[in-house]
């Protein structure tokens, strides 16, 4: 009988890494040190962080970007910061997979250094936590949690490792690994819809007069903008899109309403309150997208095509459900439009000449700020400039709150060629995730558009940037406050501001261009809306980490939600 040839567990999980395609691991130290040294001689990038947070927000950052699961590595003590960094990857659907260390059954109940029973608090941030006991049980959890962070619709995996710093992996194991590089990349699998379906969703749409679709983040996973693009203009149906979709048609293009929702346009939200039929492609119908389940209307007639059967009718009872991926669904549909002799386009043409008055009034409503000159300058002027500047391969990555509706209402995407990838809702989330997206698209100009409460956050990692040379362009919205906050604290005070009220939404005002030099990147301060076009410049030539920061109006708030 031959002899299984042994080897140790930190050679395999470097090997096994290195073979899912593996480019980078974002990490706090230290977790593994003898695996780390292995992946060195792999060619894996190990990036070095302030944060364990921070390592999260660039490993989910690095997978909204590629596709590919991004890797986040912590010890056992920061595996709570860990956790708390995962639940943006969580509400996003991406796939990260989250490795830490973890309790020592030896010093169990002893008091151990750092030691806790800690395994539960992944649970609701994961789609799926297990743990390495023995080394031998590496490689089948290893697979499993690429398989199920990458299957179905995305999302994070927690694998924990026995050992502070997962010491569990310096036992002996088999030589013997198998990767599955199916898994390696979103979606593995694109499963086809049933034909009924498909030509039963077609019919429906036949009965409508004023149907809108409502496209989510399920179709960019599925990378079928092309698709959606197709069909759209075949069946001549108006699109309003999740924040996670902004870019899945450029803004320009006639049947595209704007981002629908709570962070919305009124005329994509007046649109899809007033349409008779609803269908939603790859969307959870989750709050946000929805205005909280006001727009549209419960009891509207609803198809909803999804890759995961879990969503479908969650929210709104479905007309028709069509289970299937985004991509090979969205085929099938334009290829039922084909075979069917129907005048759909035609039908709908009222219906679109109705949404395309309510994108013109949206845009005669804004103009007068997109185009101000008015120091200290209006946020629409700054978003107005930068979709000016932006080339035709840019990326925005956007944080949330106030530069979440800024971002989503005011940038406009020109391209097809262009990508925004926004945050979940965990504030801070901006900066560091955009590092993640400029390591996974090395070639592409990346701007992070973010406020200064955001930024404040995760300044350290300007020294990262800064030392792995991640030439990332960000754009701080800097008004010294948190000003979603302030309407709530003014309407606490009864309209009347009085004491320190302020204090409860203001900071002392900072030149974060400053803080950028002092770490080693470039900083560049803008106060006069006629200096931006030439900032943006200055920093696209740039070649190394920029911040450009840019005083706003304090008193500047984004129109609100239509309803």
């Amino acid at each position: 009988m031959t002899k299984t040839k042994k080897t140790t567990g930190f050679k395999v999980l470097a090997k096994m890494l290195h073979e899912y395609d593996v480019s980078h691991v974002f990490y706090m130290p230290c977790f593994a040190v003898k695996a780390l040294a292995e992946m060195e001689d792999l060619g894996i990038r190990r990036v070095v962080t302030h944060s364990e947070k921070a390592a999260v927000y660039m490993a989910d950052g690095f997978a909204r970007a590629s596709g590919r699961p991004g890797i986040c590595l912590s010890q056992h003590i920061g595996a709570s910061n860990l956790a708390a960094g995962l639940r943006d990857a969580k509400l996003a659907g991406s796939p990260v997979i989250a490795l830490c260390g973890g309790p020592e059954p030896s010093t169990r109940y002893r008091h151990g250094y750092q030691d806790m029973e800690d395994l539960d608090q992944f649970d609701c941030v994961t789609k799926s936590t297990s743990f390495v006991d023995t080394a031998d049980r590496l490689p089948d959890l290893l697979r499993q949690s690429f398989r199920v962070a990458t299957s179905g619709a995305p999302g994070p995996v927690h694998l924990g490792f026995r050992g502070r710093i997962a010491q569990v992996v310096e036992e002996e194991v088999d030589d013997i690994t198998l990767t599955e590089s199916r898994f390696s990349q979103v979606p593995p699998f694109r499963p086809h819809p049933e034909p009924d379906d498909v030509a039963e969703a077609i019919a429906e749409l036949a009965k409508a007069k004023k149907p809108v679709i409502v496209v989510g983040g399920g179709v960019v996973t599925s990378d079928a903008g092309e698709e959606l693009r197709k069909f759209v203009e075949q069946i001549g149906i108006p699109v309003a899109t999740s924040l996670n979709a902004k870019h899945i048609m450029p803004d320009a293009h006639p049947l595209n309403l704007g981002v629908v929702g709570t962070y919305s346009r009124s005329c994509a939200n007046k649109s899809v309150a007033s349409a008779d039929l609803v269908f939603f492609i790859g969307s959870h119908t989750g709050g946000q997208v929805t205005f909280n389940w006001q727009i549209p209307r419960p009891g509207s007639t609803v198809i909803q095509l999804d890759i995961d059967p879990n969503e479908l009718g969650r929210n709104y009872p479905n007309e028709v459900s069509i289970l299937g991926d985004a991509k090979i669904s969205l085929r099938a549909l334009s290829e039922e439009l084909e075979n069917s002799d129907n005048k759909l386009s035609e039908q709908f043409a009222s219906w679109r000449t109705e949404t395309e008055e309510l994108i013109k009034e949206w845009h005669a409503l804004i103009e007068e700020h997109r185009t101000s000159g008015a120091v200290p300058m209006r946020p629409e002027r700054l978003c107005a400039d930068l979709s000016a500047c932006l080339p035709e391969d840019a990326v925005v990555v956007s944080d949330t709150g106030h530069a979440g509706i800024w971002s989503g209402t005011m940038i406009e995407i020109k391209h097809a060629t262009q990508r925004y990838v926004r945050c979940a809702g965990s504030m801070g989330w901006g900066f560091p995730g955009a590092i993640g997206v400029k390591v996974a698209m090395p070639d592409r100009p990346v701007f992070c558009f973010t406020g200064d409460g955001a930024f404040y956050y995760h300044l350290p990692e300007l020294e990262t940037a800064a030392r792995y040379n991640v030439n990332l362009i960000t754009v701080v919205n800097n008004n010294s406050a948190l000003s979603q906050e302030m309407p709530g604290v003014i309407r606490a005070y009864e309209q009347n501001l009085r004491g320190k009220g302020r204090e409860m939404f203001t900071f002392q005002p900072t030149d974060f261009a400053a803080v950028a030099e002092s770490f080693g990147c470039m900083g560049i301060r803008v106060e006069d809306p006629g200096e931006l076009q030439a900032a943006f410049q200055k920093a696209l030539a740039a070649n190394r980490p920029v911040v450009i920061d840019v005083v706003t109006d304090i008193d500047a708030l984004p129109i609100p939600p239509w309803s």
